[in-house]
């Protein structure tokens, strides 16, 4: 459940929303989003720390560069687990959760 709710505060601001939407259609670096985007370069670094934290995207270092990309296999584990969520009454869910240590 923490994980969920972690994700959701990471998507809860809409340039870190923008921000996953592009990387998750394409590989991006810190100056591409700021382009992008038309906020300043901290602001970006900021709002990437943050999706990083959530474990939404993976950074690569390629040269002086750092390209960003969607993590798919957290975001299908997201998936998942929300669904896992809607499907089932939230006491069942939660003693799941507990029972797998999560």
């Amino acid at each position: 459940m923490e994980e969920l709710i972690k994700i959701f505060k990471a998507l809860s601001d809409s340039n870190r929303l923008k921000i996953f939407m592009f990387l998750s259609r394409r590989t991006l670096c810190v100056n591409a989003l700021v382009n992008c985007l038309g906020i300043s370069q901290p602001a970006v670094s900021q709002h990437l720390r943050i999706l990083r934290e959530a474990n939404l995207i993976k950074a690569e270092k390629r040269g002086y560069w750092v390209h960003y990309s969607a993590n798919k296999e957290e975001v299908k584990q997201f998936v998942k687990e929300f669904n896992s969520l809607l499907e089932s009454d939230i006491d069942t869910y939660m003693q799941k959760n507990k029972q797998k240590g999560v």
